[in-house]
């Protein structure tokens, strides 16, 4: 195992499973190694494009590296695509291997390995890699859905920070029901509601049921003339999130077009707070995508008491 910097914080991304089960193994190998309660910040792409990296010293788990990353005692630990290597930052990467997996190994590597954490993270890395052909898909979904379902922070507080109380955890039954019973009904409304913004970009709408597998299942069975599938998640704070699923790689670089990253497959973006209601996010998105399409707010929206 290399010799690891003593970080000053502990910096992972907010908006899925790996992204929390990540960093809270950072922060139980960091408890290890230096007998302190290293502080855990969580972020999504824009506010992290944003912040200031002021510490001397950090560990950065499934954000992808860049170079303003690139800063002695940094250390990078992802499996996004790279577009430029380290001279400064150490740097652990792994295209095929999510956050979590890679941040476990360093973990079994100090005897931190258990049962449990080899059970979940397993499954998160099921999930985050969308391996479809596993036998544990099903259940590898239900567990990523948790973080979608109920928020980073509020997870985090129910689990107590401590990554093993998911395993099996209650909220699991939840889940399961809403994978049996919402997402069929939710997937046969949405194959009927996809808005065009541009030729290559469809928005799909949706009532009920898991959006990424309801997404992933328009996209395996063809159902809509589109090479990216887009929708659109609101925040708290009124921002709204898009993500941007396809099949054959085409939706990181719409993804990148906005300011925002991830997968070759699955990739996501922060709109502009000034974007703040899905009417102003399908024209801006047209925009962007499709310049030759003016703007026309559609103040009859179709989004009106659908879940987004």
């Amino acid at each position: 195992m290399p010799s690891l910097p003593h970080p000053e914080v502990i910096l992972t991304h907010e908006s899925d499973l790996d992204g929390l089960v990540a960093g809270l193994l950072l922060k139980k190998l960091a408890r290890h190694l230096f007998a302190i309660d290293v502080h855990l910040q969580a972020w999504n792409y824009q506010g992290w494009k944003n912040r200031p990296l002021n510490e001397r010293s950090a560990w950065v788990t499934d954000l992808s590296f860049e170079p303003r990353l690139d800063r002695p005692n940094w250390l990078v630990i992802d499996h996004h695509a790279l577009t430029s290597q380290p001279k400064q930052a150490q740097l652990i990467h792994d295209l095929n291997r999510c956050a979590a997996l890679l941040c476990y190994d360093l973990c079994r590597e100090q005897g931190l390995g258990t049962p449990a954490l080899d059970r979940l993270v397993h499954l998160t890395n099921v999930g985050d890699l969308w391996l479809a052909d596993d036998p544990d898909f099903d259940l590898a979904c239900d567990y990523a859905s948790l973080v979608k379902t109920y928020g980073f922070w509020n997870l985090h507080a129910v689990i107590k920070g401590e990554p093993e109380r998911l395993l099996d955890h209650p909220l699991l039954q939840v889940m399961t029901a809403k994978r049996s019973i919402e997402d069929p009904i939710g997937y046969e409304w949405s194959r009927e509601h996809v808005l065009e913004i541009s030729p290559e970009v469809g928005l799909v709408r949706t009532a009920i049921g898991n959006t990424n597998l309801i997404v992933h299942q328009l996209l395996e069975q063809g159902a809509t003339p589109y090479k990216v599938l887009a929708t659109l998640f609101p925040k708290s704070n009124r921002t709204i999130v898009v993500s941007f699923r396809s099949q054959n790689g085409e939706a990181l670089p719409i993804a990148t077009k906005l300011q925002g990253g991830g997968h070759a497959n699955a990739a996501g973006t922060t709109l502009p707070k000034s974007v703040t209601d899905p009417d102003i996010a399908l024209d801006y998105l047209r925009q962007v995508l499709n310049p030759t399409v003016p703007l026309q707010a559609d103040f009859n929206s179709p989004f009106a008491g659908l879940k987004l």
